[in-house]
């Protein structure tokens, strides 16, 4: 076509050189419409066609790998074949645009790959197994490694040297590829070790106090793992970090299903006393100490006797205390409690006394572990505790407020 072009413009009176620069033009403006003509059959009518296709189909893969795109970028290369099968056709330039329409073949293989990782992570997103073993990294990984080769094989195709001569050349400045690419080789180090030893997944609910993070984790990528924190805002952590820096997973309590309550009460010593038969007689009346309070002083009555102990001093024998009594009753309240997980531990304790009182701690767990619900079951047993209190003749320790001072000037 080229050589009949060129005959043409001899035939009508001009030079060789000016003839075989307009038959060059002609055959490349052709080409250039050709190829566009087959980009454009290949979008909007045969891409259209594949789209109908796969929405008729029952599988849901062929969908995921259309909405990433996976097709269109495999129509780069339709035309870039028509441009290279097509360039002999031209009397100059026809090796430089042979390299043009590879370098173009090329680039849509690499993106086309990049398109199909993209899909089959989000396919692997879709199953559980994803929740333990997440694969973006290593994704990401084989996407760095493609990306290199396509760019390796463009560059020896533009420079007409073989790709060993360039790897080898890579391979002389290694030392600055690795200093380059330092936290590629850090996160993917990390993101091995995190999937490998299951310490981090998707969903789960992390603290890290050195980057502010307090949430669930969204996303793990090569370079970064992402944390929506409960105010909505969102923590990027290097992957690596995770690794070199301490964190809190609180999956454990999840899978579990108990969140910890660990609380005290502080109780003013001075209301701390031997129990009256007075007060026996109210306490006897609380449906859930009352086995208790009848054991107990069944057993301290026999040694009492036995012993033949001097009741004239209080100091003598066995005696039952409000705070002894108290915390029996705790510990008959939370195992009767309707949302305390009785599978794992249930302890009231005394802690070490200290200026601001007696404290007596809860440690026990919810069976729920949904912030809400939690904080919900915590706060009424606190209600409980600190309205039933008054009941054994304890009190609670405050620190004196200005109205407890005007309080005692008035009664003074």
């Amino acid at each position: 076509m080229a050589y009949h072009i060129y005959e043409f413009m001899i035939n009508s009176g001009l030079s060789e050189e000016i003839s075989g620069y307009i038959s060059n033009a002609v055959i490349v403006v052709f080409i250039f419409i050709i190829s566009v003509l087959i980009h454009l059959i290949s979008k909007h009518i045969l891409l259209k066609l594949i789209k109908t296709i796969i929405v008729k189909s029952k599988s849901k893969l062929d969908d995921i790998f259309f909405e990433h795109k996976v097709l269109e970028q495999l129509i780069i290369i339709i035309p870039s074949f028509a441009i290279y099968a097509l360039s002999p056709m031209l009397l100059y330039g026809q090796i430089w645009v042979k390299k043009l329409a590879f370098c173009l073949i090329v680039y849509g293989v690499v993106r086309t790959a990049d398109r199909f990782l993209d899909a089959t992570d989000d396919i692997y997103r879709r199953t559980e197994a994803s929740k333990t073993k997440p694969i973006k990294g290593f994704l990401q990984i084989i996407k760095i490694v493609v990306y290199a080769i396509g760019a390796i094989i463009i560059i020896s195709v533009m420079m007409d040297r073989s790709p060993v001569i360039l790897l080898g050349g890579i391979g002389a400045a290694s030392a600055v590829l690795m200093l380059i690419f330092q936290n590629t080789i850090l996160g993917f180090v990390a993101s091995i070790q995190l999937t490998e030893n299951d310490m981090l997944r998707i969903g789960d609910w992390i603290e890290m106090p050195s980057h502010n993070a307090d949430g669930d984790v969204a996303d793990i990528s090569l370079h970064t793992v992402k944390v929506i924190n409960w105010d909505k805002t969102v923590t990027t952590i290097p992957t690596h970090d995770m690794m070199s820096k301490s964190f809190k997973n609180w999956r454990n309590m999840q899978e579990v299903g108990g969140r910890r309550i660990k609380k005290s009460i502080y109780i003013d010593m001075t209301s701390i006393r031997f129990c009256t038969e007075e007060m026996l007689e109210r306490y006897q009346k609380i449906q859930y100490i009352r086995p208790y309070l009848e054991g107990k002083m069944n057993d301290i009555r026999e040694y009492n006797e036995k012993n033949h102990v001097d009741f004239s001093s209080l100091v003598n024998g066995r005696r039952l205390t409000n705070l002894g009594t108290f915390r029996a009753y705790l510990d008959a309240y939370l195992k009767n409690h309707p949302q305390i997980h009785h599978g794992l531990t249930i302890l009231v304790r005394y802690l070490e006394p200290t200026a601001n009182g007696l404290p007596i701690e809860l440690y026990i767990f919810t069976n729920t572990t949904k912030w809400i619900e939690y904080e919900a079951i915590q706060a009424d047993i606190f209600d409980h505790i600190l309205a039933i209190i008054s009941e054994f003749d304890l009190r609670i320790y405050q620190s004196p407020t200005g109205h407890d001072f005007l309080k005692a000037d008035f009664m003074r």
